[in-house]
């Protein structure tokens, strides 16, 4: 009788050990999600930003090149030159510009916990 209730709290703390391993996988798997999600809206929003001021300094550029050119129109025509040629060599560089980069920092930001208990 004594060997059974043993095996009975055995099992309740196989049971709780397993339940609280479940848990921890839980928690940490939505700790990395909700850090590559913050990374990913913080950098949406700097982004953005990073785009409005982009397009007014590109209004700009190309109205005063157009002003110092004597024509409006070639000044706004050579921007838009010079931003097809940077889309073309961003497209042509996007593997290791774009691609790896990004691939890199989520990685990081999933393992960063990892490594840094690897390091201590």
């Amino acid at each position: 009788m004594e060997e059974l209730k043993r095996f009975e709290d055995l099992f309740d703390h196989a049971k709780e050990y397993v339940n609280t391993r479940i848990d921890e996988a839980k928690l940490a798997t939505a700790e990395k999600i909700s850090g590559v999600t913050a990374l990913l809206i913080a950098r949406s929003v700097v982004s953005v930003v990073f785009l409005f001021c982009l397009l007014f300094a590109s209004v700009a550029a190309a109205y005063g090149l157009g002003i110092w050119l004597g024509r409006i129109w070639l000044g706004f025509l050579l921007v838009s030159a010079f931003y097809l040629i940077m889309g073309l060599f961003v497209w042509t560089a996007k593997g290791w510009l774009i691609r790896i980069p990004v691939m890199n920092g989520i990685i990081h930001q999933l393992f960063k916990n990892e490594v840094s208990d690897e390091n201590d």
